[in-house]
């Protein structure tokens, strides 16, 4: 099974996305579906000193999202783009996720239009990897919403628990609230209806966890909403930055600090990697009927094979079948209060919105009204 690459987004693309997709076959053997140019993907193949074999497939694609499309004109305007027609191949069945380092709302809205929720999903959420003393812990969501309800979280706790379990390996994944305090009169309404709700499902919550147990191994999945899950993570890649900045500015200050340096460089290499985002490669967007990674515009190649990777391994695991099976028990649990056994409004909506939009270009187009009056 492919996994669909979007050879045309990102800072670097198609040159990063396309060697990163060919490192991810040659090291892995993971047979990727580079979409876009077929012209400029050979071309940028044989610069990398591959070429298309029964591992590394093209499909063609005429347009190209940019970073600054807005995605309501994107579906509009670009209905060959190369992020749509990749996120068709999952939905046809022709590859198992997609992976794109480009316009990340362009990414989000097809996600949810063309692919379209899982069972018990009312909101799809981004899950991100952050660094902690004994490894990662696994936040969501990481922006796709900015203001959630209790029974989003509690969804939010069970994908993440999913996915820290079968593609990261966590055996019992630890699971935290985001607030601020440990208490349980801390926080907001929202997380603390969330909090009472945890605590009844069978899962391994550990409470709530503050800011500074981000990176404390505390937990191995911390939910909160997608504005300060979104606010958390650039602080944090902000302040590792700024403390790899710091870190080289005292290093090459005098001879002295630079003998220093070269006595625990091996350690200094070490710490560097763990606070480097290419060696995660993607934030997986948890919740559709389909797999998504979300790679950052800057992606090197090795970015890119990393998120091929993760790809690869949500799909052997199937995450997507023990999300669903894990949220079913919620369906019908009466754990939930009536008031927020509520339906999927908010997507619904959005899909429809993009749906007409996709009508409007091309009212012949799989889906479309007019294509079901002729069914």
């Amino acid at each position: 099974m492919y996994i669909a690459v979007d050879a045309m987004g990102g800072d670097y693309a198609p040159c990063a996305v396309v060697e990163g997709a060919l490192q991810a076959a040659q090291e892995y053997g993971i047979a990727v579906l580079l979409v876009g140019d077929r012209e400029v993907i050979l071309r940028e193949l044989h610069n990398a000193g591959g070429e298309e074999s029964a591992l590394v497939a093209i499909r063609h694609a005429s347009e190209a999202i940019e970073m600054g499309d807005s995605p309501v004109a994107a579906l509009r305007h670009k209905p060959d783009s190369s992020l749509q027609v990749a996120f068709q191949q999952v939905k046809a069945g022709e590859a198992a996720a997609v992976v794109s380092a480009g316009n990340t709302g362009a990414v989000l809205a097809l996600a949810v239009t063309v692919l379209g929720n899982l069972a018990g999903v009312d909101r799809p959420a981004i899950v991100t990897a952050l660094p902690t003393l004994g490894g990662h812990a696994y936040l969501l969501d990481a922006g796709a919403n900015v203001e959630c309800k209790p029974l989003h979280l509690v969804q939010f706790a069970v994908m993440g628990e999913v996915y820290a379990r079968v593609v990261r390996g966590v055996a019992e994944p630890r699971v935290g609230v985001l607030s601020n305090g440990e208490e349980d009169s801390k926080g907001t309404d929202t997380t603390r209806a969330t909090h009472e709700m945890l605590k009844k499902l069978p899962l391994h919550y550990v409470g709530y966890v503050e800011g500074r147990d981000l990176n404390s191994g505390k937990a191995d999945v911390i939910v909160t909403d997608g504005f300060t899950g979104n606010v958390a993570l650039k602080t944090m890649e902000g302040f590792s930055d700024f403390l790899q900045g710091k870190l080289r500015s005292v290093f090459t200050a005098r001879w002295r600090n630079k003998l220093a340096y070269l006595l625990i460089r091996s350690s200094f290499a070490d710490l560097r990697a763990s606070l480097d985002p290419s060696e995660i490669g993607g934030a997986p967007f948890l919740g559709t009927d389909g797999l998504a990674i979300i790679a950052h515009g800057a992606s090197t190649p090795k970015a890119i094979k990393n998120a091929i990777r993760v790809a690869e391994q949500s799909w052997r695991g199937d995450i997507n079948r023990q999300i669903v099976d894990s949220l079913h028990t919620l369906t019908e649990s009466a754990l939930l209060p009536p008031e927020l056994k509520r339906g999927r409004k908010f997507w619904t909506q959005l899909r429809e919105r993009f749906r007409h939009t996709r009508e409007s270009h091309d009212p012949q187009a799989p889906g479309s009204a007019e294509e079901e009056k002729k069914e």
